[in-house]
């Protein structure tokens, strides 16, 4: 499978303009052979956007935002993973990311679980503990949103549930460069599975971000690496490297869960 991810700069409070770049984004990937095209954590409406502001923008699972990159999916024939405001049915509002497939068919709805600072507990509800893991083109498929990976649990929890790659939708800002740079590889490599990481670039008011986007295989290589300016990266998964690197790598095999059990308590 083939998979590419939007770097870009933050385009706050805009939901029109960016389910149009977007648009674009999606059809200039079809012609690069992509199957999954991936962007940043809150993509629909930028991240740092205050309380009010994302109150009104929230929208449902379902909602017009969604139907509308159903319809870019199904015309540019690729999956796309976005994050977003949701609002569910009974008003919470959470950071959310869904995954639409090349038929529009939604596969997979994940809310971020682990909120980072003032500015994420300001504006969301933290996540429910739901971590699916779905089919996808043939590879088994597993979302986290940014702080969701800095806790190793997390990923640990989608590989032994199957993830052959984890779709990570961010928006990490310096100082944070570590983790986009380290923390990336290392979950990759410890979890021998494929770590797709989408990262914002330049300024949304008084944050910073990061960039370096990256696509890292389960040997803890790097496949396709973002500068600190907009683009978009891609690259081939190579299921062969993940049998081998699995064969060499007993992390999973050599666990010993009755050794754990009290960490969950501390």
């Amino acid at each position: 499978m083939r998979i590419a991810l939007f770097q870009c700069a933050s385009q706050p409070l805009d939901v029109r303009g960016n389910l149009d770049r977007l648009r674009t984004q999606a059809h200039e990937a079809e012609l690069d052979g992509v199957q999954l095209l991936v962007c940043p954590e809150m993509f629909l409406t930028g991240y740092n956007i205050g309380t009010d502001a994302v109150t009104q923008l929230a929208e449902a699972v379902d909602g017009p935002s969604a139907m509308e990159v159903v319809e870019i999916a199904q015309k540019c024939k690729l999956a796309i993973v976005y994050g977003y405001p949701e609002r569910s049915e009974d008003g919470q509002i959470y950071n959310a990311v869904q995954l639409i497939d090349a038929q529009g068919k939604s596969r997979c709805n994940y809310r971020k679980t682990h909120l980072f600072g003032r500015l994420d507990h300001s504006m969301f509800v933290p996540g429910p503990g739901h971590f699916p893991v779905v089919e996808l083109n043939g590879w088994q498929v597993g979302m986290l949103i940014c702080y969701d990976l800095e806790f190793p649990e997390n990923a640990r929890r989608l590989a032994l549930a199957g993830a052959e790659l984890i779709v990570v939708p961010t928006a990490n800002m310096v100082p944070y460069d570590f983790i986009a740079q380290v923390t990336v590889r290392a979950r990759a490599y410890e979890n021998q599975c494929y770590v797709a990481y989408a990262n914002y670039c330049s300024n949304e008011d008084f944050i910073h971000y990061c960039g370096q986007s990256s696509i890292v295989a389960p040997d803890g290589s790097v496949h396709a690496l973002a500068e600190l300016d907009e683009e978009r990266i891609a690259t081939t998964l190579d299921r062969q490297l993940m049998v081998d690197t699995r064969a060499d790598n007993y992390y999973l095999q050599n666990r010993r869960p009755e050794l754990y059990g009290d960490l969950s308590k501390v």
